[in-house]
């Protein structure tokens, strides 16, 4: 009787021990997920809102997806890029300098949170078609070089997640880019002393740099009829005029298979026409940009003029020996 009193304290005891265990677990387990969710409130708390909205615009190109089409994917998702190169004529300072202009248009998952091109694929990239435009022309003894990168969503959604333009001649150079995130950010950096260096932001509109990237996956959606648009980082560079959106009027006009949007506006005395097909995919034939070149009594309207000389689709980053170098002939480039 004294052995089975004693049994049942010990069972009593160890019944106790893994109540108390079970308690102290559970407590544990609560104290812990309460401090992970303040720690993730917190830290959404202190999160920059830069980050935030970048994140947003990740979210809305993400989240409303065009279906792309199967002529896009075996176009644009081949590992290669599309390079055509171009005759250019372009004003500068009151004259026509010859010269040639590059377009490198190519797919690659960009870092909405950093605004480059991602190294990593990680949930909150954005699908980018991206355009390089270079230009090179003389005047007199000195060169220009002018370089233009936009990265526009694949999905069509929204406007260009980033646009940058540098310009170099033996005067100096400028720089400038402009990031999507709640407004367009933007950056200025310029050897001129009235121009130095900018910070401002500006409310998002159409930016004319994003509407050659639009052409090439939803030229249907380009702007028509009035509206505001910032024009061209590199129009607005060499033009010395205010970074701020102007008014244009957009219309389209096709014939013999092939389209012409014209851009007008009317303050800047300015008219661009690009010419591109109306089959997919698109192809940029030829463009011209009608504007007062030169200050002063030098001024005059003259008309800056680019026609297609060849398209070639490349891996041109792993085409680097100088071997590789002959691949310039078939664009014609010197």
């Amino acid at each position: 009787m004294v052995l089975r009193v004693e049994q049942d304290i010990f069972a009593q005891k160890a019944m106790m021990k893994k109540i108390a265990a079970a308690l102290a677990a559970f407590t544990f387990t609560s104290i812990g997920l309460l401090v992970l969710t303040s720690c993730h409130d917190a830290a959404s708390a202190s999160e920059p809102s830069t980050v935030r909205a970048s994140s947003e615009v990740a979210l809305n190109h993400n989240s409303k997806k065009n279906s792309l089409t199967r002529e896009f994917k075996e176009y644009w998702y081949q590992g290669e890029a599309e390079i055509s190169s171009f005759e250019l004529e372009q004003a500068r300072y009151g004259e026509i300098r010859k010269g040639h202009a590059v377009h490198v248009f190519v797919t690659e998952p960009f870092s909405a949170v950093k605004q480059v091109k991602a190294d990593y694929d990680r949930p909150g990239n954005i699908p980018v078609l991206k355009l390089n435009t270079t230009k090179k022309y003389l005047t007199g003894i000195y060169p220009y070089s002018i370089m233009t990168s936009s990265f526009y969503p694949v999905s069509g959604n929204g406007h260009a997640v980033k646009v940058s333009n540098s310009v170099q001649e033996w005067c100096g150079q400028v720089y400038t880019q402009l990031n999507n995130r709640e407004q367009f950010d933007i950056m200025s950096h310029s050897y001129f002393e009235g121009e130095a260096d900018q910070q401002l932001s500006v409310e998002k509109t159409v930016l004319e740099d994003e509407l050659w990237n639009m052409i090439r996956i939803q030229p249907g959606q380009l702007p028509t009829g009035k509206f505001k648009i910032l024009p061209s980082l590199e129009f607005i560079r060499v033009s010395h005029i205010p970074i701020k959106a102007y008014e244009a009027v957009g219309s389209k006009q096709t014939v013999d298979g092939r389209v012409t949007y014209s851009l007008e506006y009317p303050e800047l005395g300015r008219t661009l026409q690009i010419i591109y097909a109306q089959q997919f995919p698109y192809g940029i034939e030829e463009w011209t940009d009608t504007f007062r070149s030169g200050f002063g009594s030098n001024a005059k309207i003259l008309t800056s003029r680019a026609r297609k000389i060849k398209t070639i689709k490349a891996p041109y980053w792993r085409m680097n020996s100088n071997k590789d170098s002959i691949q310039r002939s078939m664009l014609k480039l010197p």
